[in-house]
C-alpha cells in the first residue's frame, strides 16, 4: 500500500472509533407530550358560524336579497 490510502483508513479509523464506542440510551419523556389543536377548533367555530349566517338568511329573505333589484331607468329617482 502507498502512504495516502494508509492515511485514509488511518482517519476513517479514528473517526469511526469514537463511534463504535458511544452508547445511545432511549428513554420515553416523564411527562405526557401535548398536542395543541388550536387549529381545528378555530375551523369548528367558522363552521358554526358559516350555519348561523346561513341560517339567519333564510329566515329572514327580504332583509338579505339573493337577486339585486331591477336596474331603474335613467332620470328617474
Amino acid at each position: 500500500m502507498t502512504r495516502a490510502p494508509r492515511l485514509k483508513l488511518a482517519a476513517s479509523a479514528l473517526i469511526l472509533l469514537p463511534l463504535t464506542a458511544s452508547c445511545v440510551t432511549v428513554r420515553p419523556p416523564d411527562k405526557p407530550i401535548e398536542i395543541n389543536l388550536n387549529v381545528k377548533i378555530e375551523q369548528e367555530v367558522l363552521v358554526r358560524l358559516q350555519r348561523d349566517v346561513d341560517q339567519l338568511i333564510r329566515q329572514n329573505p327580504d332583509v338579505f336579497p339573493t337577486t339585486p333589484p331591477p336596474p331603474q331607468p335613467e332620470g328617474s329617482q
